[in-house]
């Protein structure tokens, strides 16, 4: 089968790949046919950042950069954007970049191992803040390092590296260069038919043609689940259908009464969106994975895997989001939670793709709390989520919905809740028996992250802590915390 050729800018330079399998990740390309082994592998599942890189699209005649993890991405993928590795940074004559002269100064390593994944996120926040004038605040800092795991240094010189930089000589990226250059590179492959292993489809009507035609491609958008059954299942495929270059599925777009989110906008734009209307969602967002996977993920993909402890599922059905499935006979579109058939399956036929996801805009008087349970409080996966959107008029709960993750084998709508909330005037003992319908609507499963006992009790226990909320209690939890507080 014919191998598609990878096109990449490093350095302002062209570098072209052939013959790389469609299950290649990038961290082994890079590593073993670059020889760029700056680039670390440590956990192979997109967790401790050691092998983050950045990447680059044009956004006219600027670059929207963004740190992504090489490990879980697929090599094909980052066809036709520039690319930076820790091996670019430095001047020819050894003088090192603010994101390297930073780490040293501040003695940001130890063992070294994990640096230049560091190092690489720092260079995403130097070109994105730093360099635009924008301050680097310590919480802003924390925020977007939160994909990185460091084991000796206990990360507080780390983040005085983010704030050092800008007092470093400043290092400019010739972005206007590098945005010409790909943009006359994407001219010369608009043309150019999708073909080979890994089919990257420009345009909705390909990817519609492509689908029907190959059923068995395995769909992508991000990778970063299917990368994992790359790197830990060791999954092969004979063809891959990627939808992240798909423009009409790159926007969000704005109506009266909803933002309609297309299945390539990464969850990075996607929760900037729901946060801009709802500011309450930026501590959610912000705990959805690390910075990293954000940046590669998808909205779409998430939806579309299916997994039920996807935190973004839950805080879907409470908003009452609709999906929009595309195929060669034409659309549908349904709830979010009748999408989903069981254990990561789902409604779509073989012809169809999830193109959008639409969300509704917030109504007046809405009261909406996002709550993520996890045994590590950043980049970790959830052991309980739970989403309740609530509207109360004069004191008697008039709508509401609620949204549930890691309960049951899909992410689940709690109706048996929400009917016993429905036209009950919104007191303490609405809210207890609120409490005790949700811990016994579900019948979850034990597993290395929590028992079905303590899920069941945490269900209850967001409960209690959403009426508190909503009686204006301030304080009682771990996002009331700031970083600037706990400096010594």
């Amino acid at each position: 089968m014919e191998a598609r050729t990878i096109r990449i800018l490093r350095g302002g330079q062209l570098v072209s790949l052939t013959n790389v399998p469609p299950d290649r990740t990038l961290l082994e390309v890079l590593r073993e046919d670059l020889g760029c082994t700056g680039t670390k592998e440590g956990c192979g599942e997109g967790d401790c950042g050691a092998c983050t890189v950045v990447v680059a699209e044009a956004d006219g005649d600027k670059l929207a950069f963004r740190a992504i993890n090489s490990c879980i991405r697929l090599a094909h993928s980052v066809d036709g954007m520039a690319l930076w590795t820790v091996e670019d940074l430095a001047e020819a004559d050894g003088t090192l970049h603010p994101a390297q002269e930073a780490m040293v100064q501040c003695h940001g390593s130890q063992c070294g191992f994990c640096t230049p994944g560091f190092v690489m996120s720092l260079f995403g926040m130097y070109q994105n803040h730093t360099s635009r004038g924008k301050a680097v605040t310590r919480e802003l800092a924390q925020e977007e390092l939160s994909g990185n795991l460091c084991r000796c240094t206990g990360y507080r010189p780390i983040l005085d590296a983010a704030q050092k930089m800008a007092e470093l000589p400043p290092v400019r990226v010739d972005e206007a260069g590098i945005a010409r250059a790909l943009n006359e590179l994407a001219l010369k492959r608009e043309n150019l038919p999708a073909t080979g292993a890994y089919l990257l489809p420009k345009s909705l009507d390909e990817l519609l043609f492509l689908r029907a035609r190959h059923p068995d491609a395995q769909l992508v958008a991000g990778c970063t689940d299917v990368g994992l059954w790359v790197t830990k299942m060791h999954r092969q495929f004979d063809r891959v259908l990627d939808v992240t270059q798909v423009r009409e599925l790159r926007r969000i777009e704005d109506y009266e009464h909803h933002i309609a989110i297309g299945a390539a906008v990464t969850l990075t734009d996607a929760f900037e969106a729901l946060v801009a209307g709802r500011p309450q969602l930026k501590v959610f967002a912000n705990r959805f994975a690390g910075l990293p996977v954000r940046n590669s993920g998808t909205l779409g993909g998430n939806v579309a895997n299916g997994s039920p402890i996807g935190d973004s599922m839950p805080l879907l059905i409470a908003l009452g989001a609709h999906v929009v499935l595309l195929g060669a006979t034409g659309h549908r579109e349904m709830p979010i939670e009748q999408f989903y058939t069981g254990y990561r399956q789902n409604v779509l036929r073989p012809d169809e793709v999830l193109a959008w996801v639409k969300v509704p805009k917030p109504r007046v008087g809405e009261l909406l709390r996002a709550y993520k349970i996890s045994k590590r409080y950043d980049d970790d996966i959830s052991a309980v989520c739970l989403a309740i959107n609530l509207a109360v008029e004069g004191g008697v709960v008039r709508s509401v919905s609620i949204g549930a993750g890691g309960v049951a084998a899909t992410p689940v709508r709690a109706v048996q809740t929400e009917a016993a909330l429905l036209g009950q005037a919104w007191t303490l003992k609405a809210a207890q028996r609120a409490t005790e319908a949700l811990r016994a609507e579900f019948q979850p499963i034990s597993d290395m992250r929590a028992s079905a006992q303590y899920r069941a009790e945490v269900l209850g226990n967001l409960m209690q802590r959403f009426w508190l909320e909503s009686q204006g209690q301030q304080h009682i939890n771990l996002e009331d915390f700031r970083l600037e507080e706990s400096a010594a």
